[in-house]
């Protein structure tokens, strides 16, 4: 899961042209929270079968809030990488980092959101496929599973892929798969029970020098801040000529 600069805040970036992550409001990604919801549906139709929800971020301290919410949704522990050296990290520095903390937790079934809702790169899920040497099954607007067979179906324009796989797996899920749950009251306080585990680069074997903006493949040079909104233009109607007047309006912007 991915903590996130919340989308009606005033989100901005720091001096080096990395997304400022600390000065402002964040949450769990929107698209995760569907990750979640699937991870808990998995298990629900599962019952009587010993499973355990684990819910993974790296971030900065305050992306700890992303794993809560994920605890209060219902999964039952949470992990939460987190080192100064990590800021900046592009997708394939994040992948070695999610990667290296799933194998000490170990995993089955890994969930991922079909992209984060500030990069929107899709390309994690893949890429932590193939650092853990599962197959990768994404973008499933359906899942269904018997035993440790996982189908999904992925929706292309014009037309709809059934995928099969067979457990262990990297699964991320669309928008289109299920509506994530509210956390109930009862979700909230248990949550404060439920373990939390805090790793550093140096618990899962990571190199400081592997990761960051130093050793990044992509970076950001430049911003420009998003001009002020300017005042519209009221078109009247008082002699009969406002609808010539709307007409030469829309072609001067070319929109007709």
């Amino acid at each position: 899961m991915k903590y996130v600069p919340d989308a009606t805040a005033d989100r901005k970036f720091e001096d080096d042209y990395t997304v400022d992550r600390v000065g402002v409001d964040g949450l769990l990604s929107e698209l995760d929270e569907y990750a979640v919801e699937q991870a808990l549906q998995f298990r629900e139709k599962r019952e009587g079968e010993d499973i355990e929800i684990t819910a993974l971020t790296v971030g900065p301290e305050k992306a700890v809030d992303a794993v809560r919410k994920a605890l209060q949704m219902g999964a039952d522990k949470g992990v939460h990488v987190v080192d100064d050296a990590i800021a900046g990290s592009d997708y394939i520095a994040t992948s070695l980092v999610l990667a290296k903390a799933i194998e000490k937790v170990g995993a089955d079934l890994v969930v991922c959101g079909m992209a984060s809702t500030d990069a929107s790169g899709s390309v994690v899920p893949a890429m932590l496929a193939e650092r853990l040497g599962m197959p990768q099954v994404t973008l499933a607007s359906v899942i269904e599973s018997q035993g440790d067979q996982v189908r999904i179906k992925r929706d292309n324009e014009g037309s709809t892929e059934v995928i099969g796989a067979t457990l262990p797996i990297v699964l991320s899920v669309t928008d289109q798969s299920g509506e994530a749950r509210y956390p109930s009251f009862k979700g909230i306080m248990a949550a404060k029970k439920k373990p939390l585990d805090t790793f550093s680069l140096s618990d899962l074997g990571v190199d400081a020098g592997q990761v960051g903006l130093s050793v990044a493949w992509s970076q950001v040079e430049d911003t420009t801040e998003r001009p002020p909104r300017t005042a519209g233009e009221i078109v009247t109607d008082e002699d009969g000529s406002g609808a010539d007047a709307l007409v030469g309006f829309l072609a001067s912007k070319k929109f007709i």
